[in-house]
């Protein structure tokens, strides 16, 4: 039904791909208008729009190393890097 687009982003200029499986999510969503910029800037424009986060400092409760993590550690709970934290997610 649908097929793959090439867009021009607003912002900085470049060709990208919508795909006909994103235009598909698109009309799920009930969106009547194509993205106006390409996945590079969306995200851009995101970070922007949520702030910086605050990082906090950890160590992983795994493998020891140092890590940052988006809240501040209780010490009543395990923290893990990005790294182990995929191996505890379903547990």
């Amino acid at each position: 039904m649908y097929q793959d687009q090439t867009l021009k982003c607003r912002d900085c200029g470049a060709d990208f791909v919508w795909t006909a499986s994103e235009q598909d999510f698109y009309a799920q969503k009930g969106f009547q208008n194509s993205p106006q910029r390409c996945p590079a800037c969306r995200q851009a424009k995101k970070q922007q729009l949520r702030g910086t986060r605050q990082m906090f400092q950890a160590t992983c409760a795994d493998c020891g190393k140092a890590c940052e993590v988006p809240f501040a550690p209780r010490g009543d709970k395990p923290v893990y890097c990005n790294e182990c934290y995929p191996k505890h997610r379903n547990a």
